[in-house]
């Protein structure tokens, strides 16, 4: 298939090539070789399908880890050419009157697990319950096997465009925040929420915050769907058009350097990206998100991923293992830098003069 069209998927979180878009400058990339720019999110249904297969060759992906690591895991011919690190909340709600208040007390208790979904990469909503149990309860030196699992209902096949947070098919329902029609009616000790909409979610219904992950335990012991963050392309791109992928990364980390100077301007963005109401955005990312944006494959963050690969693997989201390291191709994003530093410098020299 000849490549026509540079496509950008993107799911609805802190992010630097999502602010690159949401700043208009993200499509500049694909005009300098002559393609068409398009987000996945505005396809025909059939096509934005891809954003859990990848398998449509001009795709760049910045978007949850686990349909990253399903497809590939899948056969899909992608390469990692970069991780982002954001913490967004990630806590336990109980119920308001609930004596749930720590890792502890769960043993024994009910927690709302999302079903399956039609596949692993769709499925994520459990794979993110099911790891944010799992480190909360390591905590207290708890496995899954101490508490009651309660499946909770969720759509098979999520709308891509609101595939990582919102479910259009039910307004004001997301599907990071399974579970709360069946805590609030006593079916459940405990749920799995995460982000913006979780901060909302908790305050709309007064419910507890019973563990907060963010504060209680290391990166690792946080690490889940969107932590870390990958950046994919679609080996045909990379190999057909290596200077639009690399302008893809230069433009993110521009953007990146621009959130670095401009929390309100970034709460803005974020806030029409996420659906959050209020304070959901504030609450959700704190004060200094936006000056961690940037992109990097350094070893750490391979290594968070490979913790991400293992469990997602342990608990049959994964069709195989996926070898993070070699998957990782470092070489665009080490050009992007070289050439995002020059401009800035250059910028800053000819401001001077």
């Amino acid at each position: 298939m000849t490549i026509d069209t540079l496509w950008y998927t993107r799911c609805p979180v802190p992010t630097a090539s999502g602010i690159a878009h949401g700043l208009g400058t993200l499509a500049h990339a694909a005009a300098g070789a002559g393609l068409d720019f398009r987000i996945l999110q505005d396809a025909d249904a059939a096509t934005a399908l891809h954003h859990f297969d990848h398998q449509l060759p001009g795709l760049v992906r910045e978007g949850g880890n686990v349909p990253a690591l399903a497809a590939r895991a899948a056969g899909a011919p992608t390469r990692l050419i970069g991780l982002t690190w954001v913490d967004e909340a990630q806590h336990i709600l109980a119920a308001p009157a609930s004596d749930i208040t720590s890792a502890a007390d769960l043993a024994g208790r009910r927690i709302a697990i999302p079903a399956w979904a039609a596949d692993g990469a769709r499925s994520f909503p459990r794979a993110m319950a099911l790891h944010g149990f799992s480190s909360t309860l390591a905590l207290a030196g708890l496995t899954l096997a101490d508490v009651s699992v309660v499946e909770v209902d969720v759509e098979r096949a999520p709308e891509v465009r609101d595939s990582a947070d919102h479910d259009r098919s039910h307004p004001g329902r997301s599907i990071t925040t399974a579970g709360v029609a069946e805590l609030l009616a006593g079916e459940v000790d405990a749920i799995y929420v995460k982000g913006a909409r979780g901060r909302d979610v908790a305050r709309e219904h007064g419910l507890r915050i019973a563990v907060d992950l963010d504060t209680a335990t290391t990166p690792r012991g946080r690490v889940n769907n969107g932590t870390p963050r990958p950046i994919t392309v679609h080996e045909q791109l990379l190999a057909e058009h290596p200077e639009v992928v690399e302008d893809f990364l230069v433009r993110s980390l521009d953007a990146a350097a621009w959130a670095a100077t401009d929390l309100e301007g970034v709460r803005g963005l974020l806030a029409r990206e996420t659906y959050a109401q209020g304070r959901g955005v504030v609450d959700a990312y704190g004060e200094g998100f936006h000056a961690g944006l940037a992109p990097t494959l350094d070893a750490e963050r391979l290594d968070l991923l490979a913790v991400q690969e293992q469990f997602l693997y342990t608990h049959g989201f994964l069709a195989g293992r996926v070898d993070v390291a070699a998957w990782a191709d470092p070489a665009p994003l080490e050009r992007a830098l070289a050439t995002a530093t020059a401009r800035r410098t250059a910028h800053t020299v000819g401001a001077g003069a």
